[in-house]
C-alpha cells in the first residue's frame, strides 16, 4: 500500500513554481498577486487562508488579504469584489466560503471576473472546463488529477466512484475524469446520499474520490482488494487520548480502508495541501495570461 503524500507533492509543486517566479524577477517582469476575501472568523476559514498566505510568501507571489467582520452586508462585499476585478496588479481572488446567512453566495460568485476567478467556481470557468477548453480548474479536483498523475496511478478505462456531488468537488471531478487526459478516460459513476446498493457501487470501482461529508464512511468492506482511495473530507471527532480533545478524520475509515488500498491518501497531509498547491499554479496562469 502507497500513501498518496499531498503534503511531499504540493512542496515540489510550490518550489517549482518558486523556480518560475524568480526567473520572472530576474528578467523584471511582476510577479503573481494573489488576494482573498475573508467574511466573519470561522476557524476553518482562517486557517485555510491563512495558509495561502504563508504560502504566497514562501514562493515569492505578493498577496492581499482583506478581513471582514461577520456583519458585512452583501452590497459591501459586492464593492470589495468589483475594487479586485478592476485593480490590474491583482492578477487573482479568491472569496472563501462559507459564507455568513446575509450573503448570497451565488450572486458573489458571479460578481467575480471569470479571468481572475482563480478558483475556478465562476459558471464561464465551469462550462470551458466541461468542454475541455483552457480555464482555470477547480482547485481540489485539480490537486487530485495532479496527485494521481505524478504517483502514476493508472486511470484510463478504470471504474472512478465519485462520493459527492458538489459543485466545489463532485461534480468537476467526475467531469474531469471522464475526460481524455493524462488522469483521467475513465468510466465515472456519482453517487450521493439518495443512491441506492451503494456497497454494490463501491465494490465494483478501482478508484473512490470520497466526497460525502460524513466522517469515517467509506468502511473496508465497501471496498475491494486494491482500490485507489481519495479522502476529501475533513472533520474534527472528539478523541479524549488527544490534548485538543479531537483528531481530524476523512471520510474514509483509514484504518479498515487501507488493508485493502493499494493507494490511499491520508487526513490530514493529502487533498489538503494540494488544493493550495494548485491554487498557486492558477494565480501563475492568471499572471501569464494577463501579460500576454
Amino acid at each position: 500500500m502507497t500513501i498518496l503524500d499531498g503534503k511531499k507533492v504540493s512542496n515540489d509543486i510550490k518550489d517549482e513554481i518558486a523556480e518560475h517566479v524568480k526567473s520572472m524577477v530576474s528578467k523584471g517582469e511582476k510577479v503573481p498577486h494573489l488576494a482573498a476575501i475573508l467574511v466573519g472568523s470561522d476557524g476553518a476559514s482562517m486557517t485555510y487562508v491563512n495558509a495561502k498566505v504563508k504560502a504566497c510568501q514562501r514562493i515569492g507571489f505578493n498577496s492581499t488579504l482583506i478581513d471582514l467582520p461577520e456583519y458585512t452586508s452583501e452590497e459591501e462585499l459586492l464593492e470589495k469584489i468589483h475594487d479586485l476585478n478592476t485593480n490590474d496588479d491583482i492578477d487573482g481572488f479568491i472569496v472563501q466560503l462559507p459564507l455568513p446567512e446575509q450573503i448570497d453566495e451565488q450572486k458573489v460568485l458571479m460578481a467575480v471576473n471569470p479571468d481572475k476567478d482563480v478558483d475556478g467556481f465562476h459558471p464561464t470557468n465551469v462550462g470551458k472546463m466541461a468542454l475541455d477548453l483552457p480555464t482555470f480548474l477547480p482547485a481540489t479536483p485539480y490537486g487530485i488529477l495532479e496527485l494521481l498523475e505524478r504517483y502514476q496511478v493508472e486511470t484510463s478505462g478504470k471504474n472512478v466512484v465519485v462520493m459527492g456531488r458538489s459543485h466545489i468537488v463532485g461534480r468537476p471531478m467526475s467531469i474531469l475524469m471522464s475526460q481524455k487526459r493524462k488522469a483521467g478516460d475513465a468510466t465515472v459513476t456519482v453517487v450521493h446520499s439518495r443512491s441506492k446498493n451503494l456497497t454494490e457501487i463501491t465494490k465494483h470501482a478501482d478508484i473512490i474520490v470520497a466526497a460525502i461529508g460524513i466522517s469515517e464512511f467509506l468502511t473496508g468492506d465497501m471496498v475491494k482488494e486494491d482500490v485507489v482511495i481519495i479522502d476529501v473530507g475533513i472533520t474534527r471527532v472528539p478523541d479524549a487520548t488527544k490534548k485538543s480533545g479531537y483528531r481530524l478524520a476523512g471520510d474514509v475509515h483509514f484504518e479498515s480502508v487501507s488493508q485493502k488500498a493499494s493507494y490511499i491518501t491520508p487526513v490530514p497531509g493529502g487533498v489538503g495541501p494540494m488544493t493550495i498547491a494548485m491554487l498557486l499554479k492558477n494565480t501563475l496562469l492568471a499572471r501569464e495570461r494577463h501579460q500576454q
